[in-house]
């Protein structure tokens, strides 16, 4: 796929852009993002808030999703359904996501084909900058076909 997954959901989300998220990897139903050690997206004990991760995690989640059905969006809208969130730790520094799509892109788009509305799940790691696991995420998704 020739989409740069990245640069449209910065344009398309400006949530992810005002928290600052940045894509290093995306593809293959896989993404790997990061939400940089800043201050304006603290909480009250100087870490990153718990909105800013779940941002991050459900901007990671939305970039492996695209990265193998974003050729479905003329025919589709991905929308969040629902979420899983664990905190597990506090995260300090730098915090990376990596997300990954847990169907594949057959059943989904074989779902889609029959006039179907597929719901799918993306599974998201978020680890500090010290490569602590600290929170664990699963964002639900559905693809909504375009209503004619």
């Amino acid at each position: 796929m020739s989409l740069d997954v990245g640069a449209l959901l910065l344009e398309t989300v400006p949530f992810a852009r005002t928290v600052g998220i940045v894509f290093d990897e995306v593809g293959d139903g896989r993404a790997v993002c990061r939400l940089p050690d800043r201050e304006d997206v603290h909480n009250h004990v100087a870490g990153p808030h718990a909105g800013a991760l779940f941002t991050l995690a459900e901007t990671a989640s939305g970039a492996a999703m695209l990265s193998l059905l974003g050729d479905e969006l003329g025919r589709a809208v991905p929308l969040t359904t629902g979420a899983s969130v664990e905190y597990r730790k506090f995260a300090k520094g730098e915090v990376r996501a990596e997300a990954r799509l847990l169907a594949t892109r057959e059943a989904v788009v074989a779902e889609l084909d029959a006039g179907g509305r597929p719901e799918f799940e993306v599974a998201v790691e978020l680890t500090d900058g010290d490569g602590v696991l600290v929170s664990t995420v699963a964002i639900t998704w559905t693809l909504r076909p375009h209503r004619r």
